[in-house]
């Protein structure tokens, strides 16, 4: 009988290496590909450590903002006092009623997660706003004061105010709560650096809008006074602070 030599189909090389398979190649990729070698295993430490130091950069932003959140909303309230008594306390019952709805009857959650969905329909044009628009933007109370003209043109009765700001109060509770409660309940927010920072942004824009309102709606709020009342406090704390940290204090 004829001897045959051996070819490549007689050697079995994972049993001479195992990390080889039978046909000699390296079993799992290389280290160029994606799922082996040492740098495949760095790179999901990586970007751990990265998104840990983006989400310190987005407390620290959060933990600024609540300073403008502390000013805004002193200089709205100073100069929501200069409004018609009555106006006020509309404002007023319609954040309480919703307050109330909220805690002892019902959660408005498919409410505010359908408005959500008009602004995704609005903004679908441009992916980056239809991810932050829902957040920001109020959508029933940007409703609701863009009705009012209207209903004020048919209605003359000057009751028709205090429906709407008592609704605009109610609104604008609403997104705000559901707002702070769909960012807080995000997983993976490192020291709720998202939600410190998020809701502050949110806060804060919201405040300017609802100003915005009221400058249209009513004769005594003035928009500009309060942005120039919540500057000058802003002013003030960022100097004491300035003081605080970087002029020291006389020696004794």
């Amino acid at each position: 009988m004829a001897k045959r030599g051996l070819g490549k189909d007689d050697l079995d090389f994972s049993k001479l290496e195992p990390g080889l398979s039978p046909e000699g190649e390296i079993e799992g990729g290389g280290a160029g590909e994606g799922g082996g070698g040492i740098f495949g295993s760095l790179k999901p430490k990586v970007q751990q450590l990265f998104n840990r130091i983006l989400s310190i950069i987005k407390l620290i932003l959060g933990l600024c903002l609540l300073a403008f959140v502390y000013t805004g909303s002193v200089g709205f309230l100073q100069e929501l006092k200069n409004a018609d008594r009555r106006l006020q306390d509309d404002f007023w019952s319609g954040i309480i009623t919703f307050v109330v709805i909220y805690l002892f009857f019902w959660e408005p959650m498919k409410v505010y997660q359908k408005g959500q969905k008009i602004l995704a329909v609005l903004f679908k044009f441009f992916s980056p706003l239809v991810k932050f628009a829902p957040y920001v933007l109020p959508i029933y109370t940007i409703l609701i004061f863009a009705f009012y003209p209207l209903a004020h043109h048919f209605y003359k009765n000057p009751l028709i105010l205090e429906y709407f700001i008592f609704f605009g109060g109610l609104s604008i509770a609403l997104h705000l709560v559901m707002t702070a409660k769909t960012l807080k309940s995000k997983p993976g927010d490192f020291l709720k650096a998202n939600y410190i920072f998020g809701f502050s942004l949110v806060f804060i824009l919201n405040l300017l809008l609802i100003a915005i309102c009221f400058q249209l709606l009513l004769d005594k709020f003035s928009f500009f006074n309060f942005f120039q009342g919540a500057y000058n406090e802003s002013q003030r704390i960022w100097h004491s602070v300035f003081k605080q940290i970087f002029i020291p204090g006389p020696t004794r």
